[in-house]
């Protein structure tokens, strides 16, 4: 089991053991006692971002480059896990038939994991290493599904092992491994969608035609295997909500054949896709769909990931290195090339593998921001960032204009960095791959689940 950090409840931010907690406060916190609507969630998650700035400068203050132990300026989050509650609140709110099997190579942190697990949430993983991530939490089997379509033998074999029995398919040659490894296992077949609006498409590698669906239920009928439900997945950060209605009605037509094959089908699994910027348009077309498609006693899950852990991780890093160039826009005009010590082979490789543009904003600076000619009004200087390995393509921003000028030994911070970005950084070039992470509760409710 994984032991809680310690939650300080006091009048400050106070911090012990890298967890800092905030006092109730009206203005940031949830009164879930009186409701949560629509215009409090937002409200509440604009208030803590002020905390989570309030805990990047702090940090920063306490750290002298001049005189630290090498490794000490390194980049670090803020993670606020307080908008992790936020997003389930919202969820709630919004899909309430749909429970949600949280996605775990998002983000795997185990705090995140611990909070979900406390929310009661299921678990999406795709490996051995991750379903052991999750039961090391005290998560009982019955809320994992082992969503991967293609299995090694031996895994098929932990997951039996384990009674992870929730699993999908896609092909045929799976049903015979799942016969061979795992007979009692509880299968969903997964099928095909349309995702060629989303930003990472998931239809070329995973997903069974329609045309092949009868055929596969057929097979695994023939197999005396237990197929208990359809999945979709419209793609990663799913960019037209008509996908879901598109899939929900094929997963219906795929229900209606396993019911003529001879199956008794209980589940239907709607993948992920969901963003925080469209989550509301897009759960209303879910709801909707699965409302029309599918009777109550139809259970509806889903595999939200970076929904719920996007917006709660906010990445600090150190200015290396600085260049003076001209710009190439307007040659008369100097412009700017920033190194940090975080970089694509880091955690930014969200920029790499999951089409991602992180925005740099200014957490300290020597300079005033104002313009030479004595006005008020920030002087707007163009940059590159660049990571700090030795690779050309270690690129974060081609061009970004911020208020005054950026020099050696300042930060910069970079919010919605919690999915896709730990999890698949390297340590190319001897960099590390696993930073120190603050965490933050912003919500009350948030503090008392993690307390216990």
């Amino acid at each position: 089991m994984v032991m809680a950090p310690s939650v300080i409840t006091t009048e400050d931010i106070c911090v012990n053991d890298n967890f800092y907690h905030c006092p109730k406060d009206p203005k940031l916190t949830l009164d879930t006692d009186h409701g949560v609507n629509a215009v409090s969630l937002p409200r509440a998650s604009a208030a803590a971002k002020q905390l989570v700035l309030d805990v990047l400068r702090k940090r920063v203050a306490d750290i002298d480059v001049a005189t630290c132990e090498p490794g000490e300026e390194d980049a670090f989050y803020v993670a606020d896990l307080g908008e992790v509650y936020r997003q389930h609140l919202r969820w709630k709110l919004n899909m309430s038939r749909v429970k949600p099997f949280y996605a775990v190579k998002c983000n795997p942190d185990p705090q995140i994991l611990r909070l979900m697990a406390k929310l009661g949430n299921g678990f999406d993983c795709a490996s051995k290493a991750e379903i052991d991530l999750v039961l090391k939490m005290g998560v009982d089997p019955s809320r994992i599904i082992y969503a991967q379509p293609c299995k090694t033998r031996s895994y098929l074999r932990y997951a039996a092992e384990k009674g992870v029995k929730q699993m999908t398919f896609d092909n045929a040659d799976e049903l015979y491994k799942i016969k061979a490894d795992f007979p009692d296992a509880e299968l969903y077949l997964r099928i095909l969608t349309d995702d060629s609006d989303s930003l990472c498409r998931l239809s070329m590698k995973f997903g069974a035609s329609l045309e092949s669906a009868r055929q596969l239920l057929e097979l695994a009928r023939e197999l005396e295997l237990k197929v208990v439900g359809v999945s979709f997945h419209v793609g990663s950060g799913a960019e037209d909500p008509n996908a879901f209605l598109k899939a929900v009605q094929d997963a219906r037509y795929v229900f209606d054949q396993a019911a003529e094959v001879g199956f008794d089908l209980h589940t239907l699994d709607v993948g992920g896709g969901f963003c925080d910027e469209t989550f509301e348009k897009f759960a209303a077309v879910v709801s909707n769909a699965v409302d029309v498609y599918f009777p109550p006693h139809i259970r509806i899950i889903a595999e939200p990931g970076r929904y719920y852990v996007a917006s709660a991780f906010t990445l600090a890093a150190h200015v290396i290195a600085r260049r003076t160039v001209r710009d190439p826009a307007d040659p008369s005009r100097d412009a700017y090339m920033l190194y940090l010590n975080d970089g694509v082979y880091g955690n930014f490789s969200n920029i790499i593998f999951d089409h991602q543009h992180p925005v740099a904003q200014i957490l300290t600076s020597s300079d005033d921001g104002n313009s030479s000619d004595g006005s008020c009004e920030p002087r707007a200087i163009d940059y590159s960032i660049w990571g700090p390995t030795c690779d050309g393509i270690d690129m974060i921003s081609q061009r970004i204009t911020l208020p005054g000028l950026v020099d050696v030994g300042d930060w910069l911070y970079f919010e919605n960095m919690g999915a896709y970005t730990r999890c698949s950084a390297t340590r190319f070039n001897g960099f590390p791959d696993n930073h120190d992470v603050i965490y933050i509760s912003s919500e009350a409710g948030a503090s008392a689940l993690l307390e216990h």
